[in-house]
């Protein structure tokens, strides 16, 4: 039996900086937790991506079946492989049994990928979620499968988790040397966070704990074969020899780690030196994970996607890139040029161009069904409310099927492009709508979040009656949460369309659009710019639209 291609939806960059704009993981132990979850974000940020849920249900495969792989970014046909004659169902970024897989770019040397290779790694995720039941047997799932069929993919780093454990899987091929990829694995401790945004993290391990670590044989004897390293194996870095860090790896990668970590960790002004990019030398890299300050939420970790570098060194609202409203957002491209020399933009957590965005949710205190929760979002995770999806769904919900609509093709039942429709009427007017937004964000986002433990409940009490019925309630509350967004962010594009017509604002009274005695619209108010801006049009003009006295 064939599968088609499983398409996750994850952006695959050759290089950081150079080639594009690519992704975002968050990692907190069960320890780290508020309420004792594992937990795993991703930000999938690509230009011209259309977010979309897959499910894929469990089946049984005939011995000897073959499954056809085809690269998940550019729809090539890579060859096949033999397919396990059972496997898990699938939903997006988590299966049945609460084991979550995400992903970021680091690309690494150019020469290590395996041009010959047959398992791409957006595939390599897909196949350890329908193979495997726990992290660890997902790493050696996505390994083993590796050095029998070859990895087609540049370096990448892979968030596994599971209700117990977290780890961070750093791979890159071989290239053309022979068939295969080096790699390295490590636990992240239950009581600590970790990150990673598109640049390998994982620097020296201890190759003696066998418990939290895990790595290829030759991870170490490879890089020496190939030039890469030279010294004790007490001292490799499996980042430095893989992925040497530049400006661009750092100032648009690690700087996003740095912001996460600095709102969950104190003393995080000793690594500004390493995360400015421009102290590559003699900067100290920082750790792979930290313990954090506090124990982090669910709305911890779907605040910290939505961060934009604000009170930070790095804040993007605080020149005049934000424009005259303020806007935490720049145009791309990342890179510019001017009169011969060459700029950049900041690259934060929070950005327009990601078309989706969830955090795995994962609890080892209820059943599988009820525990794990993708909550998933269609657009930047600051301009969205993320719903929850339970792991047991068997159907995805209309508004996040692949049905509606696609890349080029706008449908207004598709929670990819209302939520784009609603997001680039805010980006221009950042500053007047965003309020709107933010607001129903928040009430439709804390209240699933409110609503989670009377549901998990029901589920619960389904659940001693008939899992059936159990999973048919979960998998009808998954579709209606996510319905409920669509339909109210429908009604919040209508809103600001008529609020804010012609860069003007219409008055409001009791919650409705206030009128005129003889019943029309009153005439609306025309702030204009704020003082902030007025001077900066007046500092560069002069006179110039002075009025004589």
């Amino acid at each position: 039996m064939y599968m088609k291609r499983i398409v996750l939806a994850f952006v695959a960059i050759v290089t950081c900086a150079v080639k594009g704009l690519g992704c975002t993981n968050f990692l907190v132990g069960k320890a780290a937790s508020v309420d004792g979850s594992t937990m795993i974000s991703y930000s999938a940020d690509s230009y011209g991506m259309f977010g979309k849920l897959v499910y894929y249900p469990a089946a049984r495969h005939a011995k000897g079946a073959m499954r056809r792989v085809v690269d998940g970014d550019t729809n090539h046909y890579l060859g096949e492989i033999r397919e396990a004659e059972e496997t898990y169902a699938v939903m997006g970024n988590i299966n049945e049994h609460q084991l979550s897989i995400m992903e970021t770019t680091f690309g690494g040397r150019d020469e290590l990928t395996d041009k010959k290779g047959i398992i791409d790694y957006v595939s390599l995720m897909a196949i350890a979620m329908q193979r495997a039941k726990t992290a660890r047997e997902a790493i050696r799932v996505m390994t083993s499968l590796v050095d029998e069929y070859g990895y087609a993919s540049s370096g990448e780093s892979f968030s596994i988790a599971d209700p117990n454990e977290v780890w961070i899987l750093e791979m890159i091929g071989k290239g053309d040397v022979e068939r295969g990829a080096v790699w390295v694995a490590v636990r992240i401790p239950d009581d600590c966070i970790a990150a990673h945004a598109n640049q390998s993290r994982i620097h020296k391990f201890d190759m003696k704990d066998k418990q939290n670590v895990m790595y290829s044989k030759d991870v170490v004897s490879f890089a020496r074969r190939m030039g890469y390293f030279e010294g004790k194996d007490s001292d490799f870095s499996f980042a430095k020899a893989y992925s040497p860090a530049d400006f661009s790896a750092i100032r648009y990668c690690e700087t996003r780690v740095w912001s996460f970590f600095n709102r969950h960790v104190d003393g995080m002004e000793a690594w500004l030196d390493y995360a400015d990019g421009r102290h590559i030398d003699t900067a100290e890299p920082m750790p792979l994970y930290f313990k954090p300050k506090h124990k982090l939420s669910l709305k911890d970790v779907m605040n910290s996607m939505r961060d934009h570098y604000e009170g930070t060194p790095f804040d993007v609202t605080k020149d005049v890139g934000t424009g005259a409203y303020t806007a935490p957002y720049r145009p791309t491209p990342l890179e510019w040029t001017y009169n011969g020399k060459k700029y950049f933009n900041e690259r934060p957590i929070s950005t327009q161009q990601t078309a989706y965005t969830v955090v795995a949710q994962l609890r080892g205190s209820l059943p599988n069904a009820v525990g794990g929760v993708l909550w998933f979002g269609n657009d930047d995770a600051n301009m969205v409310a993320y719903t929850p999806v339970y792991c047991c769904a068997t159907t995805v919900p209309p508004c996040y099927d692949e049905g509606e609509g696609n890349s080029v093709t706008f449908s207004w039942n598709s929670a990819f492009w209302v939520c784009n429709w609603v997001s680039n009427m805010t980006y221009p007017r950042y500053s007047q709508l965003f309020p709107s937004v933010e607001s129903l964000r928040e009430e439709l986002e804390n209240g699933y979040i409110a609503r989670q433990p009377e549901v998990e409940q029901k589920a619960l009490s389904l659940w001693k009656e008939s899992r059936t019925k159990a999973v048919a309630y979960l998998n009808d509350y998954t579709s209606q949460t996510a319905m409920d967004m669509l339909a109210r962010w429908r009604k919040l594009g209508e809103y600001l369309i008529v609020k804010f017509n012609d860069q003007a604002v219409k008055k409001e009274e009791g919650g409705k659009f206030k009128l005129t005695p003889d019943g029309i619209g009153a005439f609306p108010d025309r702030p204009g710019f704020d003082d902030q801006y007025r001077a900066r049009i007046v500092k560069e003009t002069g006179e110039h639209y002075l009025i004589p006295q």
